[in-house]
């Protein structure tokens, strides 16, 4: 990797960093700001994942300018809006009602947070498209993109991985000069400083209850 100033690191495990991973929305820290060597060294670990013919097909947009994160976030509150109004609401108190405040907050507050990242694939998955090639395209960048967020995670900052901004995909493409027929974005992620680090493991279900052994049964 590519020698930078060092940066504190939480000192965490594999499996505690693996475990403890959350997605982050309350917690960003709004007002710290991200360095870009930060970034730089998430991405440079993201880069040692396994991919496809070894190909490295990836791309990585940095926004970090208000007005354009301001247009992304404008966006992305139709599209939560639109979501939200569809569903029924959730039952106060339930980890639903928990869960929509906090995509809520977050989309109240996405223009602020210090930088949005949007990872590229070199290759349009638009409709048509093989399944084949599309899990093949997409197992390439997937594992980046959660090594990125490992990293972060690491280094005491969080993100949460959206997509609703893709409804629009076009439209942020052309604010951000990229080129739409040959690059796919894979979501849009929200970074920054966490508010604390002491994320627990979550709740749930034993593997006993998702695998099966040579049959569906």
């Amino acid at each position: 990797m590519i020698e930078r100033s060092p940066h504190a690191t939480l000192g965490l495990s594999a499996d505690e960093v693996l475990t403890t991973t959350r997605s982050v929305r309350k917690r960003l820290d709004l007002t710290r700001p991200v360095p870009r060597d930060v970034l730089l060294d998430c991405v440079d670990i993201a880069h040692q994942s396994p991919t496809g013919s070894n190909s490295q097909r990836w791309r990585w947009m940095m926004i970090e300018d208000p007005a354009k994160k301001l247009a992304i976030a404008e966006l992305y509150r139709i599209h939560f809006a639109a979501k939200y109004a569809a569903s029924e609401p959730p039952e106060p108190g339930s980890q639903a009602d928990r869960i929509n405040q906090s995509a809520q907050h977050l989309a109240d507050h996405l223009h602020q947070v210090p930088v949005l990242v949007i990872p590229l694939l070199a290759d349009r998955m638009g409709e048509g498209i093989p399944s084949w090639r599309q899990a093949s395209r997409w197992g390439g960048i997937l594992p980046a993109v959660w090594s990125f967020m490992l990293a972060l995670r690491e280094r005491g900052l969080g993100s949460a991985w959206t997509s609703l901004h893709l409804e629009s995909e076009r439209e942020v493409a052309e604010l951000l000069g990229i080129p739409y027929d040959t690059y796919s974005q894979a979501g849009l992620f929200p970074v920054a400083y966490t508010i604390g680090t002491d994320f627990k493991l979550a709740k749930r279900p034993p593997a006993e209850e998702f695998v099966r052994w040579d049959e569906w049964s």
